[in-house]
């Protein structure tokens, strides 16, 4: 990616070249939330914790590579965000920073919204990956990872075990699987680069592992150290384009 480039001419020329920005559009996961808490029966509070998002890891990864270079970390994940709302303030909240990489992560709360969402997700997400190509800044297209295969033992409380059952239908039902082919298909219209993470864990189901137990609230934000595997996806992809 072109990203690259600039990052390589930084690092030989620290005064002479421009800084590097990278920006992250997203919902729960990109903001960087794990652990969920019931503020009163009916509504949720999530545990924030900003130093392990995988734009954190992402940052801390390739500081490691180029020690010189101080990466521009801009996260505008948002807790319960779609990509028509990211489309809304993408402007705000990404383009004003003049961002030279935006990486784009949506489905999860889309999902939730059934087959009836799907017209919409796919206008949006156009729609916000073209704006930014022609912002003049590179897009990576973030799949998601899955939701919950089935309801925890490690919930009890009955508005959690509601949420459980409700996701793991969308999981099993291949309604996740439908909306990220959708992000693929229109990533590869509007020219972006595609991380699967999705792959990633499919890849893990079918090889035994519960990724029920990957996800911190047991519905769908990921433990921490999976942040290290989405990190790591991004940098190869980054490399690898």
């Amino acid at each position: 990616m072109k990203i690259l480039e600039k990052i390589r001419k930084k690092q030989k020329n620290l005064i002479g070249e421009e800084p590097v920005t990278i920006a992250f559009l997203g919902d729960s996961v990109t903001q960087g939330c794990f652990e969920c808490y019931l503020t009163s029966p009916t509504s949720i509070e999530t545990v924030f914790d900003y130093e392990n998002a995988y734009s954190t890891h992402v940052r801390n990864m390739l500081g490691l590579l180029y020690p010189n270079v101080q990466i521009n970390i801009i996260n505008s994940g948002v807790s319960g965000d779609r990509a028509a709302v990211g489309l809304e303030r993408l402007d705000r909240d990404v383009l004003r920073y003049h961002p030279d990489l935006v990486v784009v992560g949506y489905a999860l709360n889309d999902a939730c919204r059934g087959e009836k969402g799907l017209a919409e997700y796919e206008e949006c997400l156009g729609a916000m990956l073209r704006q930014i190509r022609e912002s003049g800044a590179e897009a990576i297209l973030l799949t998601p990872n899955m939701m919950d295969t089935e309801v925890s033992c490690r919930l009890t409380d009955k508005f959690f075990l509601e949420l459980a059952e409700k996701f793991a239908a969308i999981q099993n039902g291949g309604l996740l699987d439908r909306y990220v082919e959708t992000a693929k298909k229109v990533a590869v219209e509007e020219g972006a680069v595609v991380c699967d993470v999705y792959a990633a864990w499919k890849a893990m189901a079918a090889a035994g592992v519960c990724v029920t137990e990957l996800l911190a609230n047991k519905l769908n934000h990921p433990v921490r150290k999976m942040h290290q595997m989405t990190a790591f996806l991004l940098c190869k992809c980054i490399f690898d384009m």
